[in-house]
């Protein structure tokens, strides 16, 4: 059996007393932690709470050679990952090898960040489009900086069809955590470039260590807001779009946005 585990948002005591229950009966615990991470808690932490040795699985162990997967045929395997499990395509694509293999597959789910976004700031769940994530820059074979426009596509689609869009931010081995400073700077700088009015006076929403015990929750004019401190990872960002009243009033008493955006919206 290969069971799939959420973790949760933030550290070691999110995990669902199901999900837990499973590690301590699992045979073997495998994890990855780089599509997100725990930034609350370490491979120990998770170690001395499940009392199991945690193998911690590359990227190119996950989605090139998972060959960790045929142990899971003769022993109860558990593979563990922060959030959400099923969450990204990687592990879809995991459950599909363990089938093909003939291996059962068991899910046990855990706190979701799409989620937690719309608690922490109070933001609809069904007002949500298409989510995107802002990948670090890179620099091409020509020494050019690249700076990926995706974002701000999808941000300008979300925004005709009058939907959110929530913003991942880039986690990178050598580039480190991105910020939500850093992911507004990179959009505005495509604004710059593209002129099409997707950014100009747009808000924002950036959320900082969400399901730890003090989360940031901050809300204004993407401009401004690209100077505020959100302290330490992980960040996540919000582009919205037009806004029902609640939310409106929910992003000015819950997130410090500016009273004006009430101006003009019906109660």
């Amino acid at each position: 059996m290969l069971t799939f585990i959420g973790l949760g948002l933030f550290d070691e005591n999110d995990i669902s007393l199901k999900g837990l229950e499973a590690i301590k009966n699992a045979d073997m615990v495998f994890a990855e932690f780089y599509t997100s991470r725990l930034m609350g808690s370490t491979v120990e932490d998770l170690e001395t709470l499940y009392g199991k040795k945690v193998h911690v699985l590359s990227r190119e162990d996950v989605e090139i050679s998972p060959l960790w997967l045929t142990e899971a045929r003769e022993k109860n395997v558990v593979f563990l990952t922060g959030g959400d499990t099923m969450v990204s395509t990687t592990h879809v694509d995991l459950r599909l090898r363990a089938r093909d293999m003939d291996i059962p597959t068991k899910l046990i789910h855990g706190a979701s960040i799409a989620s937690a976004v719309c608690g922490l700031s109070g933001l609809q769940n069904y007002r949500f489009g298409k989510a995107s994530t802002i990948p670090h820059p890179y620099t091409s074979s020509r020494g050019n900086t690249v700076i990926s426009q995706t974002p701000y596509d999808t941000i300008k689609l979300n925004k005709e069809h009058n939907m959110h869009t929530i913003v991942f931010l880039d986690i990178d081995k050598d580039k480190g955590y991105m910020t939500v400073n850093q992911a507004i700077r990179l959009l505005l700088e495509v604004e710059n470039r593209r002129g099409e009015g997707v950014m100009d006076n747009a808000l924002a929403v950036g959320i900082a260590r969400a399901g730890s015990a003090m989360p940031v929750v901050k809300a204004g004019y993407a401009h401004m807001l690209q100077d505020e401190d959100f302290g330490e990872p992980l960040h996540i960002m919000v582009i919205p779009s037009s806004l029902h009243f609640v939310e409106a009033e929910a992003l000015v008493r819950l997130a410090g946005a500016p009273p004006q955006i009430l101006e003009g919206l019906d109660v």
